[in-house]
């Protein structure tokens, strides 16, 4: 992959090798998906690359939370998941393959965390909730290593999140 200035390089790519990286890229986000439902969370750090990022968002823009590398990505959402529920919704993949070892995304998502009776907010959690019902995108830079792709920032954005108490 050639950078200049922090831009990859748009390198040629067979229409053949666009649909594999879609479709591979595609089942990298259900991967994820499965992942968080059944709370693996190890896993699901292992599809970001070993320095990667995971940046949620409020629906007003502002940064939820930060996470760095596989071990403070599957630590922090194991942390804020807790007990709780989760389910995933992915839909709408618009996948630009730049080269054959780059790509980006964005995927509509919806989600919802449902946590047991009784079990109390993480600390760094703001809003006390039984369940959160939102809706968004993760907007997602792909790398290919060893022949294998893998998330190098997620970036979750929200239109909207519906709490109950």
């Amino acid at each position: 992959m050639s950078i200049i200035k922090g831009r990859t390089m748009r390198q040629p790519v067979s229409d053949v090798e666009k649909l594999v990286a879609i479709n591979e890229i595609r089942e990298v986000m259900a991967r994820y998906a499965r992942h968080a439902d059944h709370k693996e969370f190890q896993d699901l750090a292992g599809l970001f690359t070993p320095d990667g990022t995971f940046t949620p968002h409020n629906v007003d823009g502002s940064v939820w939370m930060h996470m760095e590398g596989r071990e403070g990505i599957a630590t922090t959402i194991s942390e804020s998941v807790g007990n709780a529920q989760v389910l995933h919704q992915l839909f709408s993949y618009e996948t630009e393959v730049l080269s054959p070892t780059a790509a980006t995304s964005v995927v509509s998502m919806a989600d919802m965390l449902i946590r047991p009776e009784g079990e109390a907010a993480p600390s760094h959690e703001t809003t006390a909730f039984k369940t959160m019902h939102g809706y968004g995108h993760y907007h997602g830079d792909f790398v290919k290593v060893d022949g294998r792709w893998y998330i190098k920032t997620l970036v979750q954005t929200r239109l909207k999140m519906e709490f109950t108490k």
